[in-house]
């Protein structure tokens, strides 16, 4: 198995508790096929973490049936929000909630199955010297599974497009299945965070490693849903473009304006 570190220059990461509670959070919006796989799934693999489902008020039913699984299991917590914007404020409303309740690593992961929750172990083996891990598809090792020859081109053009205009030495900066050490989200500044699309992903991973984290990139296989829609369309590759090139342009301005500035000022 390998991997690629995109914060070499960062500090090692404090020591873990030899368990660390650690929570799964997985937003959903119409996953009730889905939901009751990815979390039998996720326990069978990794019995000792939680799952945290934040639901958008699914028209499905997928909150009535996460709130069920939940009375029968207590590793279970259910978050519902009062109607569906952006998975970017799902996460973050996930990710307030586990800061709240004190866990110390805070997963993403979809609910749709592309994420294998068989693969978790290895990303939480990852963050014991990391501060943040992606699990990515595009270093040594990693793969994908059913996509069109469309969608890998895209996937790959994207990440390559965000590494030139940020300087992110990050294969897969998109990707959505990561593990971040509760520091790494008490650090960043979630109330600024405006992104709703997937470049959600690049904006989380960047602000990482402009606040000298070490992030680490471990190979997984991801696999196309299976059921249900895919949440993929064009208003959100449009919002990934449009930020990640305003982002890139303000970053090489103030490069540019670092590097002429005359010394000592």
């Amino acid at each position: 198995m390998s991997s690629s570190d995109s914060g070499s220059a960062a500090a090692l990461p404090d020591a873990l508790p030899d368990a660390p509670r650690t929570v799964v959070v997985i937003p959903t919006y119409d996953e009730v096929e889905n939901l009751p796989l990815i979390l039998q799934r996720l326990f069978a693999a990794n019995p000792e973490v939680h799952a945290l489902v934040v639901d958008d008020s699914s028209p499905d039913g997928t909150g009535e049936l996460a709130d069920s699984l939940a009375r029968d299991d207590d590793r279970i917590h259910v978050l519902h929000r009062e109607a569906k914007s952006g998975l970017g404020a799902a996460y973050i409303a996930g990710f307030r909630w586990a800061l709240e309740c004190e866990y110390d690593l805070v997963v993403e992961m979809d609910a749709d199955g592309s994420h294998a929750p068989e693969q978790l172990p290895r990303l939480l083996a990852g963050i014991r010297h990391a501060d943040l891990v992606l699990g990515s598809r595009w270093v040594p090792g990693g793969t994908v599974v059913n996509w069109p020859r469309s969608r890998e081109l895209l996937s790959r053009g994207g990440n390559l497009y965000t590494r030139i205009l940020l300087g992110l030495d990050l294969k897969d900066a998109t990707g959505g299945y990561r593990v971040y050490r509760r520091s790494v989200l008490q650090t960043i500044e979630l109330s600024g965070i405006a992104s709703q699309g997937y470049c959600f992903q690049v904006d989380l991973a960047w602000r990482a490693v402009q606040a000298g984290f070490r992030v680490v990139e471990i190979p997984i296989t991801f696999a196309e849903r299976e059921r249900g829609e895919s949440k993929m369309s064009g208003t959100i590759v449009r919002e990934a473009l449009l930020r990640v090139t305003e982002w890139g342009a303000g970053h090489r301005v103030a490069q540019l304006r670092s590097f002429v500035r005359p010394p000592g000022r």
